[in-house]
């Protein structure tokens, strides 16, 4: 699949079948990950990959899903499967959030090209996945990216005034965006 084409199909998928994922398609996406832009080619970030089924209990109890819709994140038995959990060396750079952004997509792309969904969790308790994986005192958790073959489909609708995104009887995400005539301006606002 072509690039701008996994971009449009690319939706959060936050409930996942209990499918392990081929260790080979996680250590792409950390390559793809690693070989990301980085502000002044600074590279602060490292990963920890996290599969085991004990790890990954702990790491989900740090977790906070869909804040908009608690029905929307996983039940009992739609876990991830896997974890890439994104670090970064503050002694090597205190700010890098565009690294992350950058580095986070590549990793849900890369995923997806191999059918594997994901959903980038910032609502975590970071200081205790520090604690569960053993992260040193100068590298900070940045983010995880949770992964898992999907166990819901995703859908893209049109924003109107709310948006929050939704669950309909069938169980599929509604997620609102905004038309693409909203957000470009041409050659000036």
């Amino acid at each position: 699949m072509e690039t701008y084409d996994l971009i449009l199909k690319r939706r959060t998928i936050r409930k996942y079948q209990q499918k392990p994922i081929d260790k080979a398609i996680l250590l792409d996406c950390i390559n793809a990950a690693r070989l990301a832009p980085s502000a002044m080619n600074l590279q602060p970030l490292d990963y920890v990959l996290v599969t085991k089924p004990d790890s990954l209990k702990k790491i989900f109890t740090c977790t906070n899903w869909a804040g908009y819709n608690r029905d929307a994140g996983p039940k009992p038995g739609e876990e991830p499967v896997a974890y890439i959990v994104i670090i970064s060396d503050k002694n090597v750079n205190s700010e890098p959030g565009r690294d992350v952004g950058l580095a986070s997509e590549n990793i849900v792309l890369t995923a997806l090209e191999h059918g594997v969904a994901s959903c980038m969790l910032g609502a975590i308790n970071r200081d205790a996945i520090a604690g569960i994986l053993k992260i040193p005192g100068n590298y900070k958790v940045e983010i995880v990216v949770s992964m898992g073959y999907p166990a819901q489909e995703s859908i893209e609708d049109e924003l109107k005034n709310e948006k929050h995104y939704w669950l309909d009887d069938d169980g599929k995400l509604h997620v609102p965006k905004r038309k693409m005539e909203d957000v470009m301006h041409d050659e000036v606002f």
